[in-house]
């Protein structure tokens, strides 16, 4: 069966080789069955190719201005070289090698083999991504490379060059009609056409204006591919602003939710330091209530003290006369002493009766300190760490 070969220059898209976004013309569900041979950084590429040459030519400036610092910006921002080329090759055409079809499959298999030894056909092609494509009305393949020359005496000894590196290869032009490219692209034909016939295939030749025409086709799908990924672009830019006003949206509720947790938050710590405030005042009347109580408790214990000491002496005093006259009729004067102790008895009685009634007074005033609590500890409590154990044993003397 005969079958034409095709070999046209492409853009370069790696976004569409390595469907990086899909186009309208690509099956979806066929492009699992697409095959990688190569993709690689093309910038480590460029490192691996050049860096030992632009070390050496960079050696031999002696102005600064002359020097390169990196090789891969220096061809991507200039005009001599392209950064990398591109060759589009395939096999028969959409009506008689549909990749839907079975006739097909011979010309898939027939491109992996070429694709298998092209970089060993091609020792000056360096090919950094190459991918076989089944997903589309035809199987083709997309192989990009970057040309290199070795050996040169003007600017780096290895350097990007497509007509270097296609003369190192043996392919040499003669004129506009008759280029490098031409030659090596005719090349390349026959030598697919040598695999082609190991599957049953013979190489369908066109005429000229035939092979003008299909480049014509081609750059024209080529153009409507990259609408269609302008296209793409424009709706997944259409998207992603979809999402960021969305996230907006939920930022926007984030923050209203935000700011009225602060705004409680704030009423709630106002009333805190507020209750706080008057806890605190709370606590500064009931230590001075305390020390109202306190001081009132001292004075009356001190006055029990005074009247006790009295009232002992005058009972001792008592005692020692009652012994003296014991043997003595009872005078006046015993009388008179009796009288007096009878008196001392019922004042020291009265005595512990307002003695009761005090410590009734400060019970009350520890029961009215508890009812208050700051910082886990009630107000006795801290009354008690501030005052010490002075009146807690000052109050077990009295219940003695």
């Amino acid at each position: 069966m005969e079958k034409t070969i095709s070999m046209m220059v492409g853009k370069g898209s790696l976004n569409h080789n390595n469907r990086a976004f899909t186009a309208k013309n690509v099956d979806k569900e066929r492009s699992q069955y697409n095959q990688v041979f190569v993709k690689e950084d093309i910038r480590k590429v460029y490192h691996e190719l050049f860096d030992k040459a632009l070390e050496n030519y960079n050696a031999r400036q002696t102005r600064a201005d002359r020097k390169i610092d990196d090789y891969y910006d220096k061809i991507r921002t200039g005009k001599q070289e392209k950064l990398f080329h591109e060759v589009i090759v395939q096999i028969g055409n959409k009506d008689d090698t549909n990749c839907t079809d079975m006739e097909s499959l011979n010309a898939m298999l027939a491109l992996g083999d070429y694709m298998e030894e092209f970089q060993k056909r091609n020792p000056n092609l360096r090919v950094f991504n190459a991918v076989l494509h089944l997903d589309e009305e035809t199987p083709h393949l997309h192989i990009d490379f970057v040309p290199f020359s070795t050996g040169n005496k003007r600017g780096l000894e290895t350097k990007v060059s497509l007509k270097g590196a296609l003369k190192a290869q043996g392919f040499v032009g003669t004129g506009r009609h008759d280029t490098e490219w031409k030659r090596w692209v005719e090349s390349e034909k026959q030598c697919l056409a040598e695999i082609m016939k190991e599957r049953n295939m013979d190489w369908k030749q066109k005429g000229t204006h035939e092979k003008h025409l299909s480049v014509y086709d081609f750059e024209k799908k080529m153009r409507k591919a990259e609408v269609e990924e302008l296209e793409q672009k424009i709706s997944q830019q259409g998207d992603r602003i979809a999402g960021q006003q969305t996230e907006m949206k939920v930022n926007e509720q984030t923050l209203a939710f935000q700011r009225e947790n602060i705004r409680e938050w704030r009423e709630k710590k106002a009333e805190t330091e507020e209750l706080q405030r008057k806890a605190e005042q709370a606590l500064e009347m009931a230590k001075r209530k305390l020390e109202l109580v306190e001081a009132k408790l001292e004075r009356a214990t001190t006055e029990l003290h005074e009247l006790q000491k009295e009232m002992e002496s005058l009972v001792e005093h008592a005692r020692q006369s009652c012994d003296r006259y014991s043997r003595v009729a009872v005078t006046d004067r015993q009388y008179e002493l009796f009288e007096d102790v009878v008196q001392l008895k019922q004042e020291n009685e009265q005595l512990k009766a307002e003695n009761q009634t005090l410590r009734e007074k400060l019970q009350k005033a520890y029961d009215f300190m508890k009812q208050f609590t700051i910082s886990g500890i009630n107000l006795l409590e801290r009354f008690l760490e501030s005052v010490g154990e002075r009146v807690q044993n000052f109050t077990e003397h009295l219940r003695r």
